[in-house]
């Protein structure tokens, strides 16, 4: 929506920027702000005071949201064997190996989450120049790089989100849709946060989370009090 929208400055009148809100007051605010014909998502925008240039820094991982994204996944997996089988039997979309390497290289990518048994990186190794621009390499810090394919695929399936903080300690991930009861969102907000300060780097100076703010796809943003959700664990 375009920021000079009439729509958008009557969004803006009801967000006060000098204030930042708890989390249940953000929540209910941003949900006031569905202005959209669909079914906006919920996006939570974290900025971390941590230097990713170092190692122990980046911060980077996965989490399972308790009420799922609201999103369909497609799941795609590079295995062989038995473990094609069970990642089939879990339910995922695409299954292969030499084969999947050919799909993909054709520019067939049909599947918006990519998880790789460990005896298969060589072949993904193959496409991740086609993969890694597009953030679907597999990496064992988000837990798709795995022999337990089945629990992956589930935890992709029932509202995975991945994490990673960019070059200035920005974060961000989507956590709902805002047909979401407030509860739900706050719950998964939460579960968010938490895997986040989990991560605090010991070598982390200062203030760890400097803001956060919550916004629908078309909406302003809310902030949120820092302090409150720094003392989530």
């Amino acid at each position: 929506m375009a920021k000079n929208t009439k729509r958008y400055k009557s969004l803006l009148e009801k967000v006060d920027n000098t204030k930042e809100y708890t989390l249940v007051d953000a929540v209910a605010l941003v949900k006031e702000l569905k202005s959209a014909k669909f079914d906006e998502s919920v996006e939570v925008a974290l900025n971390l005071n941590v230097d990713p240039r170092h190692a122990d820094q980046m911060i980077r991982g996965s989490v399972v949201l308790p009420n799922g994204t609201g999103k369909t996944v497609r799941v795609g997996v590079f295995a062989k064997g038995l473990k094609a089988d069970e990642a089939k039997a879990a339910g995922a979309d695409v299954v292969g190996a030499d084969d999947l390497v050919e799909a993909i290289q054709a520019g067939n990518i049909n599947f918006d989450i990519l998880i790789a048994t460990p005896d298969t990186m060589g072949l993904v190794g193959k496409v991740g120049r086609i993969l890694g621009p597009k953030g679907l390499m597999p990496n064992p810090k988000t837990g798709t790089v795995t022999m337990d394919v089945t629990k992956a695929v589930n935890d992709a399936k029932g509202g995975q989100v991945t994490y990673r903080v960019d070059k200035k300690g920005n974060m961000h991930a989507g956590v709902g849709k805002v047909s979401f009861g407030a509860e739900a969102l706050v719950e998964n907000i939460s579960a968010f946060v938490r895997a986040i300060n989990r991560q605090k780097p010991s070598t982390a100076k200062g203030k760890y989370i400097k803001n956060v703010a919550v916004s629908l796809t078309m909406s302003p943003s809310v902030k949120v009090n820092t302090v409150e959700l720094m003392d989530m664990r």
